[in-house]
Order: C-alpha cells, then sequence, then structure tokens
C-alpha cells in the first residue's frame, strides 16, 4: 500500500522480471527463488533471496531516523531477527531530542576557528562531553 511495489502472487514466470531493477524473491519454494536470482543475474539486476545471503546483492536493513541521524543496521543476511533487535535497541537509546544536538553542534561547528584538525579535535572534546554527562545519568 505503500511505495512503488507489486506483490506477485503466481507461479514464477521470467517475464515478471521486464521492467524491474530490484527484485525480491520470497517463495518458500528454494528452486524457484535461486532460478529468480540466476535470471536476475543474467539480466544484471539486483536481487534478494530472502533468508539466502548467498543469493543476494543487497540485504534489508534495519534503520533508525531521527531527524538529521540516521542508524543503519546490517547483519549481512545472517540474522534479521538481531537486526530488528538492533533496531528497536537504538530507537530506545538514542534521545528524542538528538536532532536539537545535531543542529546545534552544526551551529558550533560553523563558528570553530583553526584548521581542519583543530576544528575535529575541538568537537570530540564537546561531543565526549555529551555522551559522559548521558552515562552518569544511569
Amino acid at each position: 500500500k505503500k511505495g512503488n511495489v507489486t506483490l506477485i502472487n503466481d507461479v514464477y514466470k521470467k517475464d515478471y522480471l521486464q521492467g524491474q531493477h530490484m527484485v525480491v524473491a520470497t517463495t518458500d519454494v528454494p528452486e524457484v527463488n535461486v532460478q529468480v536470482y540466476k535470471d536476475c543475474r543474467a539480466e544484471a539486476k539486483l536481487v534478494n533471496v530472502a533468508d539466502n545471503p548467498p543469493y543476494c546483492d543487497f540485504y534489508m536493513g534495519g534503520i533508525v531516523t531521527k531527524g538529521n541521524v540516521k542508524v543503519a543496521i546490517s547483519t549481512n543476511g545472517k540474522s534479521p531477527t538481531m537486526a530488528k533487535r538492533l533496531r528497536q535497541f537504538f530507537e530506545e537509546v538514542i534521545p528524542e531530542n538528538i536532532d536539537d544536538l545535531v543542529k546545534n553542534l552544526n551551529e558550533y561547528r560553523k563558528t570553530i576557528k583553526g584548521d581542519f584538525e583543530e576544528k575535529v579535535e575541538k568537537l570530540n572534546e564537546f561531543t565526549k562531553g555529551i555522551i559522559e554527562n548521558k552515562d552518569s545519568e544511569k
């Protein structure tokens, strides 16, 4: 219902690949999924065979987004459940006001004088204090 995705509930036909750039094969017949992979490779199409990492050109990672902050999580297809749990963990521990912090850091960064290394050092010191303050609250 969201995006430009077509669910095909039918037996596999190579014709379904026409006009596609990315394909996700999720049948419950491993041989069919491998055939989808082979057909996609022959036509230079990206393919993900669900729960079969050797037959994946890409993985479905977990993404946590809070404003301008994005954390992407991948287990390289080895454990989608672990990626899900890590996503849930980061959703909880990343503060809701992280976007305000990022915007403020961006403004602060613009005011720092010196060469690149001096700016990085000052930002590292400043952000280290943010993490240490968060740790001391526990």
